[in-house]
Parts: C-alpha cells; sequence; structure tokens
C-alpha cells in the first residue's frame, strides 16, 4: 500500500499521460485530414507521414502504457473494481484504446500510400476520444453510482 503522497503522485503522473495521450488521439486524426489532401508520395505526404509516425510511437504509445500501467494500479490500491462507475470508466478507457489501434492502423495504410478514408472521415473519427473522454471524466469526477 502507498502512503497518501505516493499515490497522489502516482495519481498525477497518470493524469499526465492521460492528457499527453489524448492530445494525441485528438491530433492525430487531423493530421490525416491534411494528409488526405495532398499527393501521395508528395513532399508534404512525407512529411505528414514522419509526424504521424513519431506523434504514435514517442508520444501516444508511450503515453498509453503509462495511463494504463497506473491506472490499473491504482485501481487495485484503491479497490475501485467493486465501483460500478469504473467499469464505466474502464470500458471508455479500452474504447480509447481502440481508438489508439484503429488510428495506427490508419497511420500505416497513410505509410504506405493505401489511405481510402476520405477527409471527411478523419473529421468524424476525430471525435470518438473526445466523446468518451467526455464520459469518462463525468463518471470519474460526478461518480454516479
Amino acid at each position: 500500500m502507498l502512503s497518501g503522497t505516493a499515490y497522489l503522485w502516482v495519481k498525477a503522473v497518470h493524469v499526465i499521460a492521460i492528457i499527453s495521450w489524448m492530445a494525441g488521439l485528438l491530433y492525430l486524426p487531423r493530421l490525416f485530414v491534411y494528409h488526405c489532401t495532398v499527393k501521395p508520395r508528395s513532399e508534404a505526404s512525407e512529411t505528414f507521414k514522419i509526424m504521424e509516425r513519431r506523434l504514435i510511437k514517442a508520444i501516444m504509445t508511450p503515453a498509453m502504457v503509462l495511463a494504463w500501467g497506473l491506472g490499473l494500479f491504482m485501481a487495485v490500491e484503491g479497490g475501485l473494481f467493486s465501483h460500478g462507475w469504473f467499469h464505466i470508466k474502464l470500458t471508455g478507457a479500452v474504447a480509447m484504446t481502440g481508438a489508439h489501434f484503429f488510428l495506427a492502423r490508419c497511420k500505416d495504410d497513410f505509410a504506405g500510400d493505401r489511405n481510402t478514408r476520405s477527409e471527411k472521415f478523419y473529421r468524424v473519427i476525430n471525435e470518438v476520444p473526445t466523446l468518451l473522454m467526455i464520459v469518462m471524466v463525468i463518471v470519474v469526477i460526478v461518480k454516479p453510482f
């Protein structure tokens, strides 16, 4: 069992990891919107490919792993699995992870010049992490059940 101060440090790093992960989940589809507007193999396309790859590898995936690791640690330490609100939060985290891996596949399609989705698709898909985040924040803060 962690001391109160140590637990707060774990929680702070967890929140920082979530913010970093969310930033990537919101920014990557926006990059895809712009990437759709340039010709494959053009200089701009190659620049987008580098940006997308670095965003996933250097920021999003490490932040996701850290958020999951610290989140599960806190859930076990705090006995949160018995709370109804936590199950909704956990479901949201699983859905967010699904969105992460879907966007990683989209990045691979762009990297191989195989993207078939439209600019509009990426504008719409950009809202999914936002909606998940709203639900998760509400259940964590309000704890409705």
